[in-house]
C-alpha cells in the first residue's frame, strides 16, 4: 500500500469560489451577447484599464510593435515555433484521408476538414505566456485553418510586445489587444466589430476556462482546463535536488497548482522535501509557488514501481516526468496521462516553452478520456459515401426497408424501398396511386 510523506490541505472553500467564478462568467457572457462591442469596451475598462480605439491591432501598428523586440527574443520565438511547426506537421501527415468500396460501386470515405476559424486566447496577467501563441496559432495553420483571431491582454497598461510578436510570426490573421472573458466571448458569440470563430483554444485563469466551459456547444474548445499539474515518478537512482527543482518549477504556475512526487524511495522522497524547504524561500515566485506547495504538494512512496505507475494513472496527471532508471517503460506501463516527459534530460518546462510539443494539456483528471490541443482538434474528421453501382443501392434498399421498419421509421424505410424498386425488382405497396 503506498504512504504519504506530504499529504494536501484540504481545501473545503473551492466548490464555493468556483460556485462564484461561475456566476460572474455567467454574467458577462449574458451582457455581451446583449450589448456587444459597447460590453466589451466597459469589461476592457474595468478589468486591464484598457480602452484603445481599436482592440485589433492594424498591420502597420503591429510592425512597429515587432520592431521594439530585442532580435535575441524574435529568434528564439522563430527557433521555437520551428519546432513546434515540425512537429504538428508530422502529425497532420499521419492524418490521411480514407476511401474504400465496400461492396460494388459502394464507397465509402472520410477526410480531415479544418475548421473554418479559430479564436486563440494567449494569457497575460502576471506570468504574459508568449508560448501559448506557439502552441495554438502554429498548430492552426499547419491544421489549415484559414483564420486564426488570437487575443491577449495589455498588461498593466502596456501592449506585451514578444506576445505581439509571437503572435504574428505564428500567422494570426488578427490580432486584438483584449482580455479575460470579454475576450473569449467576443470571440465566440461575435460583436460589431469581431467575427465570430466556430472554436476557441488556449490556456487562461479560472474565468477564462469556465467561459471557454459555459460557451462549449455553441463553439468548440480544444479542452477544458484548471490549474497546470506535475507528478514526478521517480526511483532511487533519480537525483533529488533536480526532482525538488523540476517541481517547483510548475507550482509557480499558481498558488492551486498540484505537485506531486510518487517515489519507490522513502529515502529519496524525505531529501526532495528538504530541497524544496531550502529552495522555497529565495525563489522570486515563492508567492504561488509556496501556498501551492504547502496545500497541493504530495509525497506519495510506493512499494514498487509497477505500483507507482498505478498511483500515477489514478491521478490522470497534465504532466508527469518519469526519472527512473528504465524511464520509457512508462509508454507500456501507463495510459492516463496529459503528456509524459522521459529521462533526466527531459523536463516539464521543456514542454511549456521549447521542445515542440504541445502545451495545452488536459488537467482535473480529464487525461482519462482526452489527450491535448494538437492539430486534430482544428480538424473535423467528416465522411462521404457514393453508390453508382444499381443492383448495389437495390440490395441496401431492400436491407434498409426491413432494418427501418423494425425500429418503425416508415419514411426511412420508404426511401429504401423506393430505390429497391427502381434498381431492382422491389415493389412500392404503400404507393397505392403509383405515382412516380
Amino acid at each position: 500500500m503506498p504512504r504519504h510523506l506530504k499529504s494536501p490541505v484540504p481545501t473545503a472553500h473551492v466548490t464555493a469560489a468556483r460556485a462564484d467564478v461561475a456566476e460572474r462568467v455567467r454574467v458577462i457572457l449574458d451582457d455581451i451577447r446583449e450589448r456587444g462591442d459597447e460590453a466589451v469596451r466597459q469589461y476592457s475598462e474595468k478589468f486591464d484599464d484598457w480602452s484603445p480605439e481599436s482592440f485589433r491591432l492594424a498591420p502597420d501598428e503591429i510592425r512597429r510593435i515587432v520592431s521594439r523586440v530585442p532580435g535575441t527574443v524574435l529568434d528564439d520565438i522563430r527557433f521555437v515555433q520551428q519546432q513546434v511547426r515540425t512537429f504538428a506537421r508530422a502529425q497532420r501527415d499521419a492524418l490521411g484521408d480514407v476511401e474504400i468500396e465496400t461492396l460494388p460501386g459502394v464507397r465509402l470515405g472520410h477526410r480531415h476538414v479544418p475548421v473554418s476559424g479559430a479564436g486563440a486566447y494567449v494569457p497575460g496577467g502576471r506570468y504574459p505566456l508568449t508560448a501559448s501563441a506557439h502552441m495554438t496559432i502554429v498548430t492552426a495553420k499547419v491544421a489549415g485553418v484559414p483564420r486564426v483571431a488570437a487575443c491577449t491582454p495589455p498588461i498593466r497598461g502596456e501592449i506585451p510586445a514578444a506576445t505581439v510578436a509571437a503572435m504574428h510570426l505564428a500567422g494570426a490573421d488578427e490580432i486584438y489587444l483584449l482580455g479575460g472573458v470579454q475576450a473569449v466571448a467576443a470571440l465566440a458569440v461575435g460583436t460589431e466589430t469581431i467575427e465570430r470563430v466556430p472554436m476557441l483554444a488556449g490556456p487562461g485563469n479560472a474565468y477564462v476556462a469556465e467561459a471557454k466551459r459555459q460557451l462549449f456547444g455553441e463553439v468548440g474548445i480544444d479542452l477544458f482546463a484548471g490549474p497546470t499539474e506535475i507528478l514526478v515518478i521517480a526511483d532511487e537512482h533519480a537525483d533529488p535536488f533536480v526532482v525538488a527543482v523540476d517541481l517547483l518549477s510548475q507550482a509557480e504556475h499558481g498558488p492551486d497548482s498540484p505537485a506531486v512526487l510518487v517515489t519507490t524511495s522513502e529515502e529519496l522522497g524525505r531529501e526532495v522535501e528538504r530541497h524544496i524547504e531550502r529552495l522555497l524561500p529565495s525563489m522570486p515566485t515563492r508567492d504561488y509557488a509556496a501556498p501551492a506547495w504547502r496545500d497541493h504538494g504530495e509525497i506519495v512512496v510506493a512499494a514498487t514501481l509497477d505500483e507507482a505507475f498505478e498511483i500515477a494513472d489514478s491521478y490522470a496527471s497534465e504532466h508527469v516526468e518519469v526519472l527512473t532508471e528504465n524511464p520509457r517503460q512508462a509508454l507500456e506501463k501507463m495510459r492516463d496521462y496529459g503528456a509524459l516527459f522521459l529521462g533526466e534530460g527531459t523536463c516539464v518546462s521543456y514542454g511549456d516553452k521549447v521542445i515542440g510539443t504541445n502545451h495545452v494539456l488536459p488537467t482535473r483528471g480529464a487525461a482519462r478520456y482526452t489527450g491535448g490541443l494538437w492539430v486534430g482538434k482544428y480538424l473535423k474528421t467528416v465522411t462521404y459515401q457514393e453508390i453508382t453501382d444499381t443492383a448495389s443501392s437495390a440490395l441496401l434498399g431492400e436491407v434498409c426497408g426491413r432494418a427501418a421498419r423494425v425500429e418503425l421509421f416508415e419514411g426511412h424505410a420508404r426511401s429504401g424501398d423506393v430505390r429497391a424498386a427502381k434498381y431492382g425488382t422491389g415493389t412500392l405497396p404503400w404507393n397505392e396511386e403509383g405515382v412516380a
